[in-house]
């Protein structure tokens, strides 16, 4: 249920009825009363900045909370996190991102000795500088043993701190642009990551050094299933070198979004394809007209997400994706986004609702650009006859396409039944039994 009194917002979810605790103003008396919460989510309180230790005193009322979040809180070196973790020993996810007065020197202090429970820590945004670095490697050279499950969240640099931290599972330095022309700083030590899943490098200017530096270790991360490099111009060169260079096999996320792919690297993507889970190449101009080559290499039994925002499809690259459909290829697939392609066309639209094998999926956009508008009478019919087919639709976006009076009482008429969540226009409208009336199409 969800209670509101005194701006005091309490958060109760699933199984974990009462041990969940979450507030914009917070007063720390009232954790004598939540002895068995489990998570606390005090951010975006900025008086806590400078005066944590009142709030120390109170957590021995609540010893058993495993994840502790004070993100954008103005914390800064005379917040003692470190005393304040005594009182909580069985914590396992610390969140402190967006305190910029975390970093400059002052990490020590704010974390004092970590304790051996702990699996994640978040510093985003946090403005960590190379000693914040030094501090953080030596903290958890302390907690090596621990599993390889231990996240690491930073957007900072990190570079010699990476040898400490053998078991690191995940490492995100996304958003982070100070890395464009420095990363192989980082990469020379990211070989002693040997536990290393994830590594999310988007939207961070990489260069064509950094790329090359990057691939230059990528043989050494033998664990690595995850590689996010979207969002970075240069990528577009250098897919073959990069994906040969990748253990291909184990791979399941790897997404090229917004990476200038040419003709070559868009063939050269087909060689990591077959094995991926995910599969996002959107605002890549290039696959219009060539999806086929895409689609040829997908595995029905592997990919479940496929984003092809803005590609400038065809009817003929949309009729082709009907008829993988049609042979089951997309069986698994739970994620189809197509918004932005307004070159498909309506027979492109009805070639694809009307070829099925569809049946896993939850989640498809179909929307326009938000310049533009135009009828879903032509397409409409073949929507409606498919959605029984697919019964595990949840959500459909389809903004900027309008419809008349008859067409939004069918759509009504065919979703009454359905608890499903429907985007048209401008905003979301929420289904459940009885629509909304507040539905427009």
């Amino acid at each position: 249920y969800r209670a509101q009194e005194n701006s005091l917002l309490w958060k109760i979810t699933g199984r974990k009825a009462d041990r969940c605790f979450s507030c914009r103003f917070f007063s720390a008396t009232l954790l004598q009363f939540l002895p068995q919460v489990e998570e606390m989510d005090i951010s975006w309180n900025e008086l806590i900045g400078g005066s944590l230790m009142a709030l120390t005193s109170h957590l021995q009322h609540v010893g058993e909370v495993r994840t502790l979040r004070l993100c954008s809180c103005r914390l800064n070196s005379e917040d003692v996190v470190g005393e304040a973790l005594s009182y909580i020993p069985a914590l396992e996810v610390l969140n402190l991102s967006l305190n910029s007065g975390v970093g400059g020197g002052g990490l020590q202090g704010l974390l004092g000795n970590l304790h051996p429970s702990l699996r994640e820590l978040h510093l985003m945004a946090c403005r960590l500088t190379a000693a914040d670095a030094t501090v953080l490697g030596s903290n958890f050279k302390s907690i090596e043993h621990i599993s390889s499950s231990i996240v690491l969240f930073l957007k900072c640099a990190a570079g010699g701190s990476l040898r400490c931290l053998p078991s690191v599972g995940e490492l995100d330095l996304s958003c982070n642009k100070l890395l464009a022309g420095g990363l192989s700083r980082l990469t020379f030590h990211l070989a002693h990551v040997t536990h290393l899943e994830r590594l999310d490098l988007h939207l961070c200017c990489l260069t064509r050094d950094d790329l090359e530096a990057l691939i230059q270790v990528l043989p050494s991360l033998t664990a690595l299933t995850e590689l996010d490099v979207s969002s970075n111009k240069e990528v577009g060169g250098v897919v073959h070198p990069l994906v040969s260079a990748l253990p291909v096999t184990q791979m399941s996320r790897l997404p090229f979004n917004s990476c200038y792919l040419s003709n070559e690297s868009f063939t050269a993507l087909a060689l990591a394809v077959p094995y991926l889970r995910t599969v996002d190449i959107s605002w890549c101009k290039v696959v219009g007209g060539h999806l086929a080559l895409l689609l040829d290499a997908l595995q029905p039994s592997a990919i479940s997400e496929l984003r092809l925002c803005s590609c400038e499809l065809t009817i003929d690259d949309m009729q082709h994706l009907a008829a993988v459909c049609r042979r089951g290829c997309l069986s698994s697939l739970r994620a189809l986004d197509l918004s932005y392609n307004s070159l498909v066309g309506d027979n492109g639209w009805c070639s694809l609702f009307a070829a099925g094998g569809l049946g896993s999926l939850e989640d498809v956009d179909v929307s326009l650009r938000p310049s533009t508008s135009a009828p879903c009478s032509a397409w409409l019919p073949s929507l409606l006859r498919a959605l029984p087919q697919m019964p595990a639709l949840a959500r459909l976006a389809m903004q900027r396409w309008t419809a008349d009076c008859q067409e939004r009482e069918q759509l009504r008429y065919c979703l009454k039944k359905r608890s499903f969540d429907i985007h048209t226009g401008y905003v979301p409208f929420y289904f459940g039994g009885q629509l909304s009336e507040t539905f427009h199409v």
